[in-house]
């Protein structure tokens, strides 16, 4: 019996058949249908990942936009370069409470805008030690921030730089008395939890830094002091 492929000659011996036509296993080309799932996947990748990114960098969005609405409110006031430079100024005074809280890893977060109100940095509190020094920061940082618009303005002949460096003085000076939840307040307190607690001689240190900062900053406001003749 002959196996598919072979063939027995006449002479009984076995061989390949050559087949001048041999049939191959063959599939006809096919249309495929319609990938809607593939095509899925393309439209709405490109939409998820835009959530995702707006999703992870809303907390930034969030946080700078206040500044920029404060800006904006400011600017109506003053005009654009003013409010431009208050806005820095507050931001400088923000920062030196928010670089003095990290320093003590009390895990600060960026500063806050609330427009006309002012602005805020919240961290978690420390003992009153760390709190003075927290307190104290702001209006240091922001002293020095309203000594550069006063220097600015004096090589440049700037009147609003001078005044942007006199608002800040008189901002800061402001900041410091020790009433309510303004900084003054808070480092009153902390210096005399500390002085009743036995921690003295941190209190005078408080104290100390207090008045000079004070009396610093009123000398600022005279050194910048200009006569105004119109509003």
């Amino acid at each position: 019996m002959d196996r598919p492929g072979l063939v027995t000659g006449d002479d009984g011996a076995t061989v390949r058949r050559m087949d001048p036509y041999p049939v191959h296993d063959y599939d006809p080309i096919q249309q495929p249908g319609a990938d809607w799932r593939g095509r899925a996947r393309k439209l709405v990748g490109p939409i998820v990942a835009a959530i995702v990114a707006l999703a992870k960098w809303s907390f930034l969005l969030v946080k700078f936009s206040s500044i920029f609405i404060a800006f904006g409110g400011y600017a109506l006031i003053f005009g654009w370069k003013f409010g431009l430079g208050f806005v820095v100024l507050l931001l400088l005074h923000e920062l030196g409470h928010f670089l003095e809280a990290k320093r003590e890893r009390l895990n600060p977060k960026l500063p806050v805008f609330v427009p006309f109100l002012g602005a805020y940095v919240r961290y978690t509190r420390g003992n009153p030690w760390q709190t003075a020094r927290v307190a104290l920061a702001g209006p240091i940082l922001g002293g020095v921030a309203a000594l550069g618009f006063l220097l600015a303005g004096r090589a440049n002949g700037s009147q609003a730089l001078v005044a942007l460096g006199y608002t800040g003085f008189f901002l800061n000076l402001v900041n410091l008395l020790p009433v309510g939840i303004l900084d003054g307040g808070a480092i009153w307190r902390s210096a005399g939890w500390l002085r009743r607690g036995g921690g003295s001689e941190k209190a005078l240190v408080v104290y100390t830094l207090y008045f000079a900062t004070a009396a610093l900053l009123v000398l600022g406001m005279a050194v910048a002091y200009f006569p105004q003749h119109r509003l």
